[in-house]
C-alpha cells in the first residue's frame, strides 16, 4: 500500500529566500515553515520584511532567489537539473487558489455591492455556480455580522464593516491558507476590536492555516501558536506566544516589545 505523505508537507515552506529592491536587501536567506493548521504571527519593526513575506506568498512580488513551497508544491520557481527555473503563470494561478489574503486597505470594488464583491472570485476563478456562491456569501456575511448589508456598496459602510466584508470575500474562496497583513492598521481605534473578534472566531472554528502580520500584540497572543520576531530581513527569535511575550530570549525582541507594549 502506498503511504500518503501529503499530510506531512508543511502548508508553507520558505527555502533560502532572498528578496531585494535594487541594492536594498529585504529578506536574506530566509528559511522557515508554517505547518498545516498553524497560526503563525510575524512581529517586528516596520521595514523588517514581514509584509514582503506575505506578498511573496501571494505572488504580488517576485523572488530574487530561493524557493517557496505550498503543500510541497513549488510556487513560482523550482530546481530542475541543478537549475532554478521560473514556473508558468498557469501553475502559479493553480497553487495560488489555495491562498486568501486580507490587506491593510480593503480593496473592495466600489461599483459592486457587498455580495457582488464576495461572489466575484468564486464565480470567475473557481467557476462556482452563481446561486451556490450567493448562498455561501450570505453564510459568510452572517458570520461577520453583516447579513443586512449584502446590497450596500462599500462606500456606504464604515471602515470596520468594509474590512469584515474583505474577510468574508477571502473566506469565500475556501482557502487552505489565509494571509493577514496588518488588517486593522487603516481602522479607527474604536472599531479595531470588531474586526479582530471576527478573526478570532475564524481561528476558533476553522482549521485554516494563518500567516499573520500585526502590531496588535494581544491578538497575536490570542490566535497564534507560534510567533516569529523579524528584524532586517531575518528571524531574530521564534517561540510560543506565552514565551515570546513574557520571557523573550533576545535583547532585540525585548526592546521591540517594550516599545510597542509601553513597558
Amino acid at each position: 500500500m502506498v503511504r500518503d505523505t501529503s499530510q506531512e508537507e508543511p502548508a508553507i515552506r520558505f527555502q533560502d529566500v532572498n528578496k531585494s529592491f535594487g541594492d536594498h536587501v529585504v529578506l536574506d536567506q530566509l528559511n522557515f515553515t508554517v505547518n498545516k493548521g498553524d497560526r503563525v504571527t510575524l512581529i517586528g519593526p516596520s521595514g523588517s520584511g514581514k509584509t514582503t513575506i506575505l506578498r511573496l506568498v501571494m505572488t504580488l512580488e517576485e523572488l530574487t532567489g530561493g524557493y517557496i513551497f505550498i503543500d510541497g508544491q513549488p510556487l513560482t520557481h523550482d530546481l530542475r537539473d541543478g537549475r532554478r527555473v521560473e514556473l508558468k503563470e498557469k501553475h502559479r494561478n493553480e497553487v495560488r487558489k489555495r491562498i486568501g489574503m486580507v490587506f491593510q486597505q480593503f480593496n473592495l470594488f466600489p461599483n459592486m455591492t457587498v455580495i457582488e464583491n464576495i461572489i466575484e472570485a468564486p464565480v470567475h476563478v473557481l467557476k462556482v455556480p452563481k446561486s451556490q456562491a450567493i448562498t455561501r456569501a450570505r453564510e459568510l456575511l452572517d458570520k461577520v455580522g453583516l447579513a443586512d448589508k449584502e446590497h450596500a456598496h462599500p462606500l456606504e459602510l464604515s471602515g470596520g464593516q468594509q474590512q469584515r466584508v474583505a474577510i468574508a470575500r477571502a473566506l469565500a474562496m475556501d482557502p487552505e491558507i489565509l494571509l493577514l497583513d496588518e488588517v486593522t492598521s487603516a481602522l479607527d481605534p474604536e472599531i479595531v476590536g470588531e474586526v479582530l473578534e471576527v478573526l478570532r472566531e475564524v481561528a476558533r472554528t476553522t482549521d485554516i492555516t494563518m500567516l499573520i502580520v500585526t502590531h496588535e500584540m494581544q491578538f497575536a497572543r490570542d490566535v497564534s501558536n507560534r510567533v516569529l520576531m523579524f528584524d532586517s530581513g531575518s528571524i531574530v527569535e521564534e517561540a510560543s506566544p506565552e514565551v515570546m511575550f513574557t520571557q523573550p530570549t533576545e535583547q532585540r525582541t525585548r526592546d521591540f516589545l517594550a516599545a510597542v507594549l509601553g513597558d
